[in-house]
């Protein structure tokens, strides 16, 4: 892969209890609408308590209709960025990159580099798992201590924007119990990664976050 930008926003979360979330769900400036557009990142112990799993999801609010024929692009790197030392600064990268009905994952590997220009590390660990297909079942490849996924799934993230114009606007004073969820029905593409805690700094907390880069 030559070299690239971010056409997306960064997503950043820091790794502290079982579970953490962010998202954005296309307000990304630069790059709403497109196939590079984050979602959501989300974060989590395992079901293995010695592992932690990451989940980028792209290309959010897809109608059914639109998941069916939806597909992960080639032209875009999904880069898990993962901090050690606290300092805010990526010390390791997974890249994920679909080609051919497949995704290909490379790391986790030292990072070289922190500017916004990337290539494919094709020396790092080299794993893959086969896209999930809508409305079939999920694909997983385990391979070197790591399990992984890729394909479209329902957008687990539950946010009533309505709701939160109005607070926003002045004629609410606060959000409904329960409320109305704007993003039922819709879907999203997910790429998901499990890697032992050892293999990413040990048990210790972490900092974590994902970018999507466009090649050029």
């Amino acid at each position: 892969m030559k070299k690239s930008k971010i056409l997306a926003g960064t997503i950043f979360l820091a790794i502290i209890g079982l579970i953490t979330i962010a998202a954005d769900h296309i307000d990304a400036p630069a790059s709403r609408g497109t196939s590079a557009d984050i979602s959501d990142f989300y974060a989590f112990q395992g079901e293995n308590t010695n592992n932690l799993v990451f989940v980028a999801n792209v290309q959010g609010l897809l109608s059914p209709t639109a998941t069916s024929t939806a597909t992960f692009d080639e032209n875009v790197l999904v880069e898990f960025n993962i901090d050690t030392n606290n300092d805010n600064v990526e010390d390791l990268i997974i890249q994920a990159i679909p080609r051919d009905g497949k995704m290909y994952f490379f790391g986790p590997f030292p990072a070289s580099s922190t500017d916004l220009n990337s290539t494919v590390n094709e020396m790092a660990t080299k794993n893959e798992v086969a896209i999930s297909k809508y409305g079939l079942g999920a694909v997983i490849s385990n391979s070197n201590q790591m399990k992984f996924f890729a394909g479209p799934r329902d957008d687990p993230f539950f946010f009533d924007f309505a709701q939160y114009s109005a607070i926003i606007g002045g004629t609410a004073s606060g959000f409904n119990n329960p409320g109305a969820d704007t993003f039922a029905g819709s879907n999203v593409l997910s790429i998901v990664v499990e890697v032992p805690k050892s293999s990413i700094g040990g048990s210790g907390s972490i900092n974590a976050w994902i970018e999507t880069k466009v090649k050029q």
